[in-house]
């Protein structure tokens, strides 16, 4: 096995129970229960013609500029699939657009997250596939390598493991790993029912706000 170019195809995914559930919640919401740790860091816009997505990560790790290992993961990715693929950030060549999206959405992945560039803006956004990356060029990839894929990755800031939980919408992508899933669920949906009740609670002119005052008093803010 050689690092650099390698692959592993036999890995745990996250239960597609909890992806279901994933994809019906804000992913800010998720965010916000793993206390803001786990949120790809801004940037990566949303182009493809699904804007909510939940599902496990195959990861990807391509050289800049090529999408050799990118091109080998769609044809290993399962259906519901969220691939996840590390490019190095470089946005001077896009890694991939919409032949390889239009191939990705026949297969039933669900989404493919780049960080680095992609390109065919226009027609990407047309087909059933989430498209995350941080920008777009008109400069295609080579197809050399090196790049692994269903190893460890760094994408938006964070490490993603093979077959953890990736949910996104259009405020970005936040990372669960697989073995806190069920947890970090099952909290979020708490949280988002809490605030459908403060949502509620605005609209009838009941909203607390007590709590800004409560929080200046205890940093000894004087008010003039």
């Amino acid at each position: 096995m050689t690092v650099g170019f390698r692959i592993r195809a036999d890995f745990t995914r996250v239960d597609p129970g909890l992806a279901e559930r994933a994809a019906a919640i804000p992913a800010a919401n998720i965010g916000d229960v793993v206390n803001r740790m786990q949120c790809m860091r801004g940037g990566f816009r949303a182009y493809g013609g699904r804007r909510v997505v939940a599902g496990p990560a195959l990861t990807v790790r391509a050289r800049a500029g090529d999408n050799l290992m990118l091109h080998e993961a769609l044809d290993l990715a399962r259906p519901g699939d969220v691939i996840v693929c590390d490019a190095g950030g470089d946005l001077g060549i896009a890694i991939m657009g919409d032949i390889m999206g239009r191939y990705a959405a026949s297969l039933g992945i669900a989404a493919i997250i780049v960080d680095g560039a992609i390109r065919d803006v226009d027609g990407l956004a047309k087909l059933p596939l989430g498209v995350w990356a941080r920008g777009a060029t008109p400069a295609g990839p080579y197809k050399d390598g090196p790049g692994e894929i269903g190893y460890p990755v760094s994408c938006g800031g964070l490490v993603v493991a093979p077959g953890d939980l990736i949910a996104a919408d259009e405020d970005g992508v936040v990372v669960v790993p697989r073995e806190d899933a069920a947890g970090v669920i099952a909290a979020a949906e708490a949280h988002s029912r809490k605030e459908q009740e403060m949502m509620q609670a605005i609209d009838a002119r009941r909203f607390d706000r007590a709590w800004v005052a409560q929080g200046l008093t205890a940093k000894g803010v004087t008010r003039l």
